[in-house]
């Protein structure tokens, strides 16, 4: 996995109520886990744009409800600091659901995406709306 060329901070913890972007069926996710990565002692981890996050379904299609999944951040409401002293923030968190192998699950992505996931995650470009 391709690193971030962005400055960013960390905004999301466990228990955030994120938004869900594809048709995949799901409409809102509860972040439970931060995957591949761990916190200090005493300390909450956090995520941001890019990171593959385990979450549970809270509204949605009843196939998916209260089951963990893997979903990966696409949009956040805290800013990103990008190399050429632009920033770029939106007006919410949100997520797609992803498989094992970090290929989407839908087949259409609502809204727009930051280009540091695709920087990351190539397939998503494809299905996404607006990249910015």
């Amino acid at each position: 996995m391709k690193g971030l060329s962005s400055r960013m901070s960390k905004s999301l913890v466990p228990g955030a109520r994120i938004t869900c972007a594809d048709n995949s069926g799901a409409v809102e996710f509860k972040m439970i886990h931060l995957i591949g990565k761990g916190g200090s002692k005493g300390r909450l981890f956090a995520a941001g744009i890019g990171d593959l996050v385990r979450a549970s379904v809270v509204k949605g299609s009843p196939t998916y409800i209260k089951k963990p999944v893997r979903i990966c951040i696409i949009r956040t409401k805290d800013e990103i600091r990008r190399a050429n002293g632009l920033r770029v923030k939106f007006e919410d968190n949100a997520a797609i659901m992803i498989g094992d192998d970090n290929l989407p699950i839908g087949t259409e992505i609502k809204g727009a995406i930051a280009r540091e996931v695709v920087e990351r995650f190539v397939k998503m470009a494809g299905i996404a709306s607006k990249v910015v």
